[in-house]
């Protein structure tokens, strides 16, 4: 594992473990020498990590689309800032770019961008780990649903269990690092349709 693209909110929150733990996670991704991949702004928890990567002296790899670099949200102190036309392409990329993924609180786009991932995977389309960082619980409801879809068996055990998470950036790095994808099946067959 060399890089880790992280989702997080383009505003702070209201919490301030959200800009603490965004800070923490920066230095201990430079701690552990991986580079941090993300969308490529320079507000709110995206703007906390870069700017916490590179004052640790890490690498940073932002990825933003044109219409929110003219709007002067891209943080130009990037190590690499790659500029494309749309959404999807700057997902596409993120995920190219990384190893792994993270994702911190946030909002639509945060959970949007972490079910592509683990749709992704779930598709075998990537073997990557994908992590929440459950920031003061931040994710504790989410988890319960997505135990209920387990449960209720609209989600694959195999799959639910693909979603790491750690309340601190160390713990959660350590079960990215000793991440080991299940060989699943593949999850619909012509006899089940």
């Amino acid at each position: 594992m060399k890089s880790v693209a992280v989702y997080c909110g383009s505003s702070a929150g209201t919490n301030p473990a959200f800009v603490a733990q965004a800070q923490a996670l920066g230095a201990a991704l430079v701690a552990q020498g991986l580079t941090l991949v993300y969308g490529g702004g320079r507000v709110g928890l995206m703007g906390a990590i870069a700017d916490a990567v590179l004052a640790a002296g890490g690498r940073v790899i932002g990825v933003i689309p044109g219409f929110l670099d003219d709007k002067e949200l891209a943080h130009k102190g990037c190590t690499e800032l790659h500029v494309v036309r749309t959404m999807h392409e700057r997902k596409l990329l993120m995920a190219d770019r990384a190893d792994a993924f993270i994702a911190m609180p946030g909002g639509y786009g945060t959970l949007e961008e972490l079910f592509e991932v683990l749709t992704w995977g779930q598709l075998g389309l990537h073997q990557k780990p994908v992590g929440l960082l459950n920031v003061d619980g931040y994710y504790d409801q989410l988890l319960l649903a997505l135990d209920r879809m387990r449960d209720d068996q609209l989600l694959r055990a195999e799959n639910r269990a693909q979603l790491l998470q750690d309340a601190s950036p160390a713990g959660l790095l350590a079960q990215l690092a000793a991440y080991r994808p299940a060989q699943v099946e593949k999850w619909l067959n012509p006899s089940t349709t």
